[in-house]
C-alpha cells in the first residue's frame, strides 16, 4: 500500500515556483529544489513527476497567480489609473523586494520558449491574455474619459504589451529606478 503524502503540495508548488523564478529551468538544480521544498527525491517524483512537470506546474500556479492579480489592478476606475498602477508595479516590485526577478513569463520567453513548446504555448497565453486585459481596460477608459488617445483600444494595448517585457527586462537587469520611471512616462504618454 502505498504511503500518503505528508506534505502540502501546495506548499510545495509554490517553494519550487520561487527557486524556478529566481534561477530559471537551467539554472535550478534538483538538490536546489529539493532543498526548498523539503522533499526527498523519490517524493517529488512522486507527487510531480521530473523537473519538467514540476516547472511547468509551478509555472502554471505563477501563470495562475499573476491573472488574478493584474485582474484585480486593472479592473479598478479610472481606467487610466488602474494601466498605471499595472505598470508601475513592475517597478515597485524590484524596489520593494529587492531582487530583481522581473516576471518569470517573460524570464521563460528568452530562456525556455525558443526550445519548448509547451513553455511557448504558455508565454503567448500570458501575453494574450495581458492584451486582452488592457484593450478592455482602454475601452473602458475611452468611454469614461479617462484615456483621451482616440486610437483604436486593441493597437493601443499591443504597444504597451510591447512595452511590458522590455521593462520587466531593464528592472531585472537593475536599470534603475529613474530611467525605468523616464521610460514608462513615455510609454503610458501614449494613452493621453
Amino acid at each position: 500500500m502505498a504511503r500518503p503524502q505528508e506534505f502540502n503540495v501546495s506548499e510545495a508548488l509554490h517553494q519550487a515556483m520561487e527557486v524556478f523564478w529566481q534561477n530559471g529551468f537551467e539554472g535550478t538544480s534538483l538538490t536546489d529544489l529539493l532543498k526548498a521544498m523539503g522533499l526527498s527525491k523519490s517524493s517529488l517524483y512522486a507527487a510531480f513527476g521530473g523537473k519538467h512537470e514540476l516547472f511547468l506546474a509551478a509555472f502554471d500556479a505563477y501563470r495562475e497567480e499573476r491573472a488574478r492579480e493584474m485582474s484585480r489592478i486593472l479592473g479598478h476606475a479610472p481606467a487610466r489609473e488602474a494601466i498605471e498602477r499595472f505598470f508601475r508595479k513592475i517597478v515597485a516590485d524590484v524596489e520593494h523586494s529587492g531582487a530583481a526577478r522581473g516576471c518569470m513569463s517573460i524570464n521563460q520567453a528568452v530562456e525556455m520558449a525558443p526550445r519548448d513548446p509547451e513553455i511557448r504555448r504558455r508565454v503567448f497565453q500570458d501575453l494574450a491574455l495581458i492584451e486582452e486585459a488592457l484593450t478592455r481596460t482602454i475601452a473602458r477608459g475611452q468611454a469614461e474619459g479617462s484615456i483621451k488617445n482616440p486610437d483604436e483600444a486593441s493597437k493601443l494595448a499591443r504597444l504597451l504589451v510591447l512595452g511590458f517585457p522590455g521593462l520587466q527586462v531593464m528592472a531585472r537587469a537593475g536599470g534603475g529606478r529613474e530611467r525605468l520611471n523616464d521610460a514608462l512616462n513615455l510609454l503610458l504618454s501614449t494613452l493621453d
